[in-house]
């Protein structure tokens, strides 16, 4: 009986979760998210035995994203499965911990279906985004216009905003007091779908599972703040530095540092060549000592210039906060504009290959 009133409890808070955060939203928006939580009741309890694989989609930190097909509700997903040695009670607090990502409902945040352990694996269940991730995009197209990633900042904007204020109430409401919303912005965890949606991915709640996972940041360290590189806390202005970067590199269609500038040739091949040659330790080094890179006047307007170097100041207490970026005139001319995120996409992509 305690157990099933504390799953009541959870289930109320989870409807109040998503109450507020409808009223909130225009029509679509509306629509969209009343529609993945329609699907979301079909699933039930999840179980490694129903899921089919479909595909491979790419690997985030410390795992592997699949795509597979949930028998019992028809549903794609994209199930994240991370590999972790640890104690069952460390595995129990971790999976408690995740059910936390029930609450996060926004037209800006991956939807999450539940997750389960299997075989020394922690699966992560989640809305399957049919045309990828960023980096993947950015891949075909090249580089992504201004325009196009003018929707993407703003998108991104409000998912760290509804991110923040989820963190404030999650303090308010969890007993867990060590609870957190870590999110780690880079390209490949901006993902996109065929109907124009953007959508973050890939942040965590759980505590015990970022401890878990530690030595498996190190990868993608080369989007960290040079705050963070240099040990201090995790903090909203770290995510500001790492989306400005990544701005950057979706703009140039190659990663900026060392700045395409430093290098004898433009040419993209040469410069990923020079990145190869770039120890990780050059690399973190150069992050924190030398000046953050710019975006080049002859090719971009003045407005998404500033945005950028907003963004990238080394010093945490000079770069913006979500609130001045939300009101900068880049933004507020992207709220104005009508750019179709879906028609371009569809011509870069082939959402069925996905």
């Amino acid at each position: 009986m305690v157990i099933m009133a504390v799953d009541i409890d959870k289930r109320i808070k989870v409807e109040e979760s998503l109450r507020r955060t409808l009223e909130g939203l225009d029509g679509e928006q509306r629509r969209r998210l009343e529609a993945f939580h329609s699907q979301k009741q079909k699933v039930g309890e999840l179980a490694g035995e129903d899921m089919e694989f479909l595909g491979e989609l790419g690997a985030g930190n410390g795992g592997v994203v699949t795509k597979v097909l949930h028998r019992p509700s028809a549903l794609i997903m994209a199930r994240k499965l991370i590999h972790l040695e640890v104690k069952p009670a460390v595995r129990h607090q971790i999976l408690r911990e995740l059910k936390v990502l029930h609450e996060c409902n926004s037209p800006f945040i991956i939807g999450f279906y539940g997750a389960f352990y299997k075989e020394g694996e922690i699966n992560i269940c989640m809305e399957y985004m049919d045309c990828g991730s960023l980096d993947l995009v950015l891949k075909k197209a090249g580089r992504i216009p201004e325009t196009i990633l003018s929707k993407v900042t703003l998108a991104v904007l409000k998912g760290l905003i509804y991110l923040r204020e989820k963190h404030q109430i999650m303090h308010r409401v969890h007993v867990v007091q060590a609870m957190i919303i870590m999110v780690d912005v880079k390209p490949s965890n901006i993902l996109v779908n065929s109907r124009g949606e953007i959508k973050l991915c890939d942040f965590g709640v759980s505590v015990q599972l970022i401890d878990s996972m530690a030595n498996s940041f190190v990868g993608t360290r080369s989007y960290m703040s040079p705050e963070r590189l240099q040990g201090t806390h995790y903090s909203v202005q770290s995510d500001i530095w790492s989306l400005g970067l990544s701005l950057v590199e979706l703009a140039l269609g190659q990663y900026p540092i060392p700045p395409p500038s430093s290098v004898q040739t433009r040419s993209p091949s040469a410069s990923e060549e020079n990145h190869k040659l770039m120890s990780i330790f050059e690399l973190l080094d150069y992050i924190v000592n030398e000046p953050p890179p710019v975006l080049p006047a002859e090719h971009f307007t003045e407005e998404f210039r500033d945005f950028v170097d907003r963004c990238l100041k080394k010093n945490p207490a000079e770069r913006a906060d979500l609130k001045t970026l939300m009101n900068h005139p880049f933004i507020k001319r992207t709220e104005d504009g009508q750019e179709d995120i879906a028609s371009w996409i569809s011509i870069i992509m082939d959402p069925g290959s996905a």
